[in-house]
């Protein structure tokens, strides 16, 4: 006779992980993350203060998780941010600001200002490249192979 997997388990809103009480942490960079970023301290960030970097970006332009976790590192005087839990919490502020929309709410974080690197959309986000892309188009940049490729300058946004 075969079993049958029965799976109870609970769902933890977005958002309740967005607040989920936690303190940035400080601490050394590994030595096997030294080989690609070198010594120093580096900063654990809390999912509130991705949260509220992704809500300091005005209309009309973009940043990238880089760029958002370079000012963290300078907020906390660290050397780095880790990348991953960097990503990580951006992607729950993401799912957290369309949790959000759902209920109604209109003061939610604009992380489809956030980009990669490379100016690529971010398929992790909801919706995926195509709500990404049209989230920017709203805001009048320009979409070619998912990469944002025109940017409006900060004197045209609204």
């Amino acid at each position: 006779m075969a079993a049958t997997k029965i799976r109870s388990r609970s769902r933890t809103s977005w958002r309740a992980k967005l607040h989920k009480p936690m303190q940035p942490k400080l601490i050394p960079i590994s030595d096997a993350m030294a080989k690609r970023f070198g010594r120093g301290m580096m900063l654990i960030p809390t999912a509130l203060e991705v949260d509220a970097m992704v809500r300091k970006i005005p209309r009309g332009e973009v940043t990238t998780l880089s760029q958002i976790r370079r000012r963290l590192a300078q907020w906390h005087h660290a050397d780095m941010t880790c990348p991953l839990v960097s990503g990580i919490f951006l992607r729950i502020v993401a799912e957290a600001a369309e949790e959000d929309r759902a209920e109604g709410k209109s003061d939610i974080a604009p992380y489809w200002r956030v980009v990669r690197d490379d100016g690529k959309l971010n398929s992790k986000f909801p919706g995926g490249t195509e709500a990404h892309a049209m989230k920017l188009q709203q805001e009048g940049h320009v979409i070619e192979s998912d990469r944002v490729v025109l940017r409006k300058s900060s004197a045209s946004a609204a």
